[in-house]
């Protein structure tokens, strides 16, 4: 099994904010998204890309995993937040508004000639309705090494004001897309990360939301403020049950006895191979949290 990356939260970080910067080396979530685009005010774009950019060079956010999200590239900021952020080296580069995947192999293209270290992966917004319509094609960009491709965000806001379609509780509108993006991401080995919930005041609501999107196969959530971080992690984790249980099933197909059985009976049910495979994903990932915290 690959190497797991705990990304049950996903917090939004306005760039232009040097204590929000300094606020989010103590947050707990797994995932900063420090933001050059939607939260940045076109006067205020320079100075963000400066000060998010020394800010991970400096590094000290300890084992988060630190994204930026760049400004598109047919805007006036993109091509030069592209090369900032190549020299900055974080873990991964939000790209929004991706349509098709001739824009990952452009923004692939570019971070190789600005120098940007391997390591330094592609995470794609998913928020438009061309995307919506080219999951597949965007998604399979992933076998394309020299794009970086590693994760979908949606974008579900977008999504809601280029569609006309509203969000409501439940997002029955939503859902469709919502499913054909995990599904296209899961298709092609990448990660998949839902999106943020807008009303800071009904926890109730968010907490139902993230459960949603656990359901519905999401690794995580993008959140817009780090009082949503403590819920996310705990939606998003396995708990102690799920650990436990999981646990039973593994070690019940390493037994001998077992070695060469595609199903066996375990506390009063069939357990299949694949179940053994699910439960050996549940345990790397409460281990990865472990060490993370």
């Amino acid at each position: 099994m690959s190497t797991i990356r705990p990304r049950r939260s996903a917090l939004y970080m306005p760039g232009s904010n040097a204590r929000a910067l300094e606020k989010a080396k103590a947050l707990a979530a797994d995932v900063l998204i420090l933001d050059l685009e939607d939260a940045v005010a076109p006067d205020a774009k320079s100075v963000a890309r400066d000060q998010v950019c020394a800010a991970v060079r400096e590094g000290r956010y300890g084992s988060r995993e630190v994204v930026i999200r760049i400004n598109a590239l047919d805007t006036p900021w993109g091509e030069n937040d592209l090369a900032a952020v190549a020299g900055a080296a974080p873990d991964a580069v939000l790209i929004p508004k991706v349509s098709s995947a001739e824009t990952l192999a452009a923004v692939g293209l570019r971070l190789r000639r600005h120098g940007a270290p391997e390591r330094t992966r592609v995470w794609a917004m998913i928020e438009t309705p061309f995307a919506l319509l080219d999951l597949s094609a965007i998604a399979s960009a992933a076998y394309d090494v020299d794009t970086r491709l590693s994760c979908f965000v949606m974008g579900t806001n977008d999504l809601a004001k280029e569609t006309r379609a509203r969000l409501l509780p439940g997002r029955a509108a939503m859902l469709p897309w919502l499913m054909n993006a995990v599904a296209a991401a899961r298709a092609y080995g990448i990660d998949i990360l839902d999106g943020v919930y807008n009303n800071l005041s009904d926890e109730a609501g968010f907490r139902a939301e993230c459960e949603q999107g656990r359901d519905c196969g999401f690794d995580g959530k993008s959140l817009i403020h780090p009082s949503q971080i403590s819920a996310a992690n705990e939606v998003f984790g396995p708990t102690s049950d799920e650990l436990e249980a999981a646990r039973a099933i593994v070690a019940a197909f390493e037994r001998p006895e077992n070695a060469h059985k595609g199903v066996i009976p375990l506390n009063g049910r069939m357990v299949e191979r694949l179940h053994a495979e699910m439960a050996k994903r549940v345990v790397a990932l409460a281990e990865a949290i472990a060490e993370r915290e």
